[in-house]
């Protein structure tokens, strides 16, 4: 399951930002995921949850902001969210590059 490998290293970047600033326990871990990142919110949510017990981190939250998958045309400069991965522009036909969607970061770790 690739959602424990991202719960893993999100966790190890929630524990050392954590160390590094002395806290006693971890409360909440802010994630930014794309919707063309491939991730699977609740697997890993509960990845998270069970890798988190027994360190600083147990009991936390994760708190998920899911951006959209966001193009723009190379050709006219027409920016457009896409439902479907259609990646030509449905102004002139030209190719979309990618602006927003792909994200998968820790935005914040707030401890105690």
């Amino acid at each position: 399951m690739h959602e424990t490998a991202l719960a893993e290293g999100i966790l190890r970047i929630a524990t050392d930002a954590a160390a590094n600033n002395n806290a006693a326990r971890i409360t909440e871990v802010g994630l930014i995921i794309g919707q063309m990142s491939g991730v699977e919110t609740e697997a890993l949510e509960f990845a998270f949850r069970f890798l988190a017990k027994g360190t600083l981190a147990d009991g936390a939250q994760l708190v998920i902001e899911r951006k959209p998958l966001v193009a723009r045309c190379d050709r006219c400069g027409r920016q457009t969210h896409l439902s479907e991965y259609n990646f030509f522009c449905p102004e002139c036909g030209g190719v979309l590059k990618i602006i927003s969607g792909r994200e998968m970061q820790v935005a914040y770790v707030e401890a105690d």
